[in-house]
């Protein structure tokens, strides 16, 4: 059984993989984008499976824009 280096580098991660894991994140702590009803409303009802979807596209691209933005923000540095 091999054991792996402590010298190994960290693992490299894009900003579209940190702007996912980050967009996975809000939307199952919240519960971002299923819609849902307050007790005693009768609401909209739940969301379309597209309509999910597109909410959860919306939450990626402002995370990739925040995570770009700092990006950018610690090259000016």
């Amino acid at each position: 059984m091999a054991e792996e280096s402590s010298n190994a580098a960290p693992p490299v991660h894009t900003t579209n993989e940190v702007a996912l894991e980050m967009m996975k994140f809000i939307a199952v702590t919240t519960g971002y984008g299923k819609g849902g009803s307050a007790a005693g409303f009768a609401g909209k009802g739940s969301k379309s499976p597209e309509e999910y979807a597109e909410s959860l596209l919306q939450l990626f691209e402002r995370c990739r824009s925040v995570i770009n933005k700092d990006a950018s923000n610690k090259e000016k540095s």
